[in-house]
């Protein structure tokens, strides 16, 4: 018999997490030039010299055109860090909305700009489209237009997108005193390297970062913002952290050409820019296991339902409200434009849900020529015994939950403001399911202490999602999303440790059936059982 699928899968994630690790290592610890002669060049900075940075803004990309000076730093320092605050002149052409070029010189001190050693330009500007208005549906109070958004709402209102301001910028310059071997110059930066007139030095490589460029801090460009704030942040970089940023520029470049809008990647932005190089190992690593343990947990549990072929010890109401709430968590994630990180698999999780369902009721599908027709199938006595207990737990929760999900909604009515009635639908739902959706989960634990039993569970898909629900306590800190869905995450923590006491509460009784209907009690029963021992070849 060969190896399980499961341990295929953790095989090729082993060999991926040892793959990635070396591949980081590599990236931050290139191996310096050893050789003597013309094969090493050195880094310009081992001769000390005195250096200038000036920062200027320019209606064209190319650096000898005009240019506006705003800062120049005279007395620059490789690895000294500084911050700067100034007020900047936006020409008419780009308050029209056109297009500002910040650039980044690092040059001679005592020369000229012109003879600059180092540039690095970026647009200081961003063209986006207008956020949909928030009203109050009742007509009480003004509308409330939240100025700008990189949030791509399109209406007939919105045909063209309009210039914003980079209110925070920041520039860097490797500081690193590295050899390097002109056989095994790294690709990324290869581009970016300037040799001294007689080749045996590299100029420094000066960067504006612009994974620091965050959507939210954008600010509204018009025809009145002849002045715009900037703060400039200057800080040295090492060329593990150079080749890491150019890396995931590139990365963003080609996530941007399958599709993803600019929100979508501006969530992933801040978890490099925002976030410390351990965090951010970290983040990688629990996310590597979260999409482990998700794919674990779909497996198993469409393995699991596969496999069912009753509803005893499980309750169908349960199972009907997890697709009900699933489906409504994908509709509100996907009206508040939420990453694609968070929305995916919610969507997949609605379509293993809807399945499931189709299971627990029995529904067949069968043909009458071109109509079709549904069929739902007997229930036996054990299931009607299992409904029976669910009925009557979810008959003393409803007296509770209905009225609290009609409290809510009338409140969020009267005194929140929203995009639209289908935004206040969604809003209120989803409402209903944050802050009351674990009380659904209440019959599925008055069945088992009825019963006396857990057996019936699908454990194995249920620990790999327990395991998803720690992951996500830690996503909900760090990945952009709705306030409600970040609490969520914590409620499903209290039901897990519910269950697990339940586990432990009630031991394996080999009278019950397990997850796949069979108990240990109907196996030595078989008739014409024949004892291991005793088969022969």
């Amino acid at each position: 018999m060969g190896p399980s699928w499961t341990t295929i899968i953790l095989g090729a994630f082993a060999g991926y997490m040892a793959y990635t690790v070396y591949t980081m290592y590599t990236i931050f610890m290139p191996a310096p030039c050893v050789e003597k002669g013309w094969q090493c060049i050195q880094p310009f900075i081992n001769k000390k010299p005195e250096l200038g940075l000036q920062i200027a803004t320019s209606l064209q990309r190319n650096p000898r055109g005009s240019m506006k000076t705003i800062w120049k730093y005279s007395n620059f320092t490789v690895n000294e860090s500084v911050e700067k605050s100034f007020n900047v002149s936006v020409p008419m052409k780009t308050r029209n909305n056109g297009t500002l070029y910040l650039h980044a010189f690092l040059y001679p001190r005592g020369k000229s700009v012109d003879y600059f050693i180092g540039h690095s330009v970026s647009e200081i500007t961003a063209f986006a489209f207008h956020q949909a208005s928030f009203i109050n549906l009742l007509g009480a109070g003004d509308t409330k237009d939240k100025n700008f958004s990189t949030e791509e709402i399109k209406s007939p209102s919105q045909e063209k997108t309009h210039s914003h301001w980079r209110p925070k910028v920041s520039v860097s310059v490797l500081g690193d005193n590295l050899a390097l071997d002109r056989h095994q110059i790294p690709g990324e930066i290869y581009e970016y390297l300037r040799s001294s007139p007689d080749g045996n030095f590299y100029y420094p490589i000066v960067l504006i970062d612009e994974l620091s460029f965050r959507l939210k801090d954008l600010l509204p460009l018009n025809e009145s913002s002849s002045e715009m704030p900037l703060t400039i942040s200057y800080s040295p970089i090492s060329i593990g952290k150079l080749r890491m940023v150019l890396n995931i520029r590139k990365s963003f470049s080609i996530i941007r050409n399958l599709g993803f809008t600019e929100k979508e990647t501006d969530e992933v932005k801040g978890i490099f820019s925002d976030t410390n190089f351990y965090l951010l190992i970290l983040t990688f690593t629990i996310a590597a296991f979260h999409l482990l343990f998700d794919f674990l947990a779909f497996k198993n549990d469409i393995s699991y339902w596969k496999k069912r072929k009753n509803m005893v010890g499980l309750s169908s109401r349960v199972v009907i409200w997890r697709c009900v709430s699933t489906g409504i968590i994908f509709l509100y994630l996907l009206d508040e434009n939420t990453s694609m990180l968070v929305l995916i698999p919610a969507g997949i999780g609605t379509i293993i849900e809807v399945w499931k369902v189709l299971k627990a009721l029995k529904v067949k599908l069968s043909w009458s020529g071109i109509i079709p027709k549904f069929e739902t199938g007997v229930s036996t006595d054990q299931e009607r015994e299992t409904e029976e207990f669910d009925s009557q737990a979810m008959k003393y929760l409803s007296y509770v939950l209905y009225p609290l999900c009609i409290a809510g909604a009338v409140y969020s009515l009267v005194y929140v403001e929203h995009k639209s009635w289908y935004s206040w639908c969604v809003n209120s739902l989803v409402n209903g399911v944050y802050a009351f959706g674990f009380i659904f989960m209440l019959p599925q634990l008055f069945v088992n202490y009825k019963m006396k039993s857990v057996a019936h569970l699908p454990w194995r898909a249920f620990m790999y999602k327990a395991f998803n629900t720690f992951i996500d306590d830690v996503f909900a800190f760090i990945i952009t999303m709705p306030t409600a869905h970040r609490l969520a995450c914590f409620r499903d923590d209290v039901v897990f440790l519910i269950y697990l006491y339940q586990r432990w509460l009630y031991p394996v009784d080999k009278s019950r059936p397990n997850e796949f209907g069979v108990s240990y009690e109907d196996q030595d029963q078989k008739p014409n059982a024949v004892p291991e021992s005793k088969k022969t070849k």
